[in-house]
């Protein structure tokens, strides 16, 4: 049996975006406890639970199950439950039973949660252990890996709707905050013969680069220096606050006429990102989907 990887911040944030996010918490013994063991197959380092906190509580259950591996004392679960009750992400919870579980095929189960993701009718997003369903013309082969973007979240399935719809009007294409590099991809998918993308995360860019092999495109990958051309298109799915940070810089990559299309704004945060903008662009909600919303706009 493979042992489960320890998570990145990047990971973690992929995890929480899942459709059925994890709601069991396995802490290790107390000298291990440098790791919370989440949802039966991943390892995350306690500091980056501190710091994705609210994403943390946003993804857990009023009561919470902790579980040990088979053979650790009960004496030591409970240790780990007291160290567990003293970090912040955990106010509010409850914890409903400690419980023992044995060794399991982590790989196999890490798989199991990733099934093909539907953007539209004929276009897929598929891991490399399933096959493309039959109606497939369209395929992104992609797996969860070292950064952010399976398709399973509702900021990336619009993105990725609004490249299907938009193919003719792609163009030079600029992906900024690339992750896995799925919307870049997604755009060399649907035509676009230009395009660049860029991530602060180191981990992002090999992830976009080897991302783009598998699926036989042709992207510039690299950090933000990268992006210093003027595009056709401008994707940005990132969050509310560094959308708005980043205004004028992504304002300024677009040629007269461009299409700006930015994710990872929640709906109560659209008139923030209209005010931001309101320089550059107007944007307009063009999508929405569990809360989350897509805006877009043309510059003049």
């Amino acid at each position: 049996m493979q042992a489960p990887a320890v998570l990145n911040a990047a990971e973690l944030r992929g995890l929480l975006a899942s459709p059925n996010p994890p709601r069991i918490i396995d802490v290790r013994t107390p000298g291990e406890f440098e790791t919370v063991h989440i949802g039966g197959a991943y390892n995350v380092p306690l500091d980056l639970l501190r710091e994705h906190r609210d994403e943390i509580r946003a993804h857990l259950d009023e009561h919470v199950v902790l579980v040990c591996q088979s053979g650790q004392r009960a004496t030591q679960a409970e240790e780990a439950l007291r160290l567990l009750k003293a970090q912040d992400f955990f106010e509010g919870c409850q914890v409903q039973g400690i419980e023992s579980v044995p060794e399991q095929d982590w790989v196999r189960l890490t798989q199991s949660q990733f099934a093909p993701v539907s953007i539209t009718e004929d276009f897929w997003i598929v891991p490399t252990w399933h096959e493309p369903p039959v109606q497939a013309r369209k395929v992104i082969r992609l797996d969860p890996g070292l950064a952010f973007g399976t398709g399973t979240h509702p900021t990336t399935r619009m993105c990725l709707r609004w490249i299907a719809s938009h193919a003719d009007a792609l163009g030079r294409v600029l992906d900024y905050g690339c992750g896995s590099g799925i919307l870049a991809i997604g755009a060399a998918k649907y035509g676009a013969k230009d395009i660049d993308a860029v991530d602060i995360d180191p981990a992002a860019v090999v992830s976009t680069q080897l991302n783009a092999q598998a699926n036989d495109v042709s992207l510039k990958v690299g950090m933000p220096e990268l992006a210093s051309e003027r595009y056709n298109t401008v994707l940005a799915n990132i969050l509310a606050t560094p959308l708005k940070v980043l205004a004028p810089l992504l304002s300024a990559r677009l040629i007269s006429g461009g299409h700006l299309v930015l994710a990872g704004i929640l709906d109560r945060q659209a008139e923030e990102l209209k005010q931001a903008y309101a320089p550059y662009v107007s944007l307009e909600v063009a999508d929405q989907e569990e809360g989350w919303i897509l805006m877009t706009g043309r510059t003049p």
